[in-house]
């Protein structure tokens, strides 16, 4: 299994113990257990981020619960007010990207 074989390395390696990635380039294949962990943990973070807004867009709840969804209080208008100003500012900025990248 995957996670059985991740759990020995890092029990046997030492955070600044090298290793190799042999899909990554090989000016950065060579890197340190630290690294990989930081790389893995980002990873996950960004990911988890993306199933939850996704999951958010499906059935409208944001958290973990629709009883504690963890957030700051506001009504349902106010979260739709954000949401607007939040898209409108990620289609600007993928507008510019795209005019800068012609």
């Amino acid at each position: 299994m995957p996670a059985a074989h991740a759990d020995r390395t890092i029990e046997a390696t030492p955070a600044d113990g090298l290793g190799r990635v042999p899909h990554w380039p090989a000016d950065r294949a060579e890197v340190t257990l630290h690294r990989i962990l930081v790389h893995m943990l980002a990873e996950t973070q960004r990911h988890a981020g993306h199933a939850d807004i996704v999951r958010e867009l499906v059935d409208g709840a944001a958290g973990m619960q629709r009883d504690n969804d963890n957030l700051p209080p506001g009504d349902r208008e106010r979260w739709q007010a954000y949401r607007e100003r939040v898209e409108e500012a990620a289609r600007k900025a993928g507008e510019a990207g795209e005019a800068g990248e012609a």
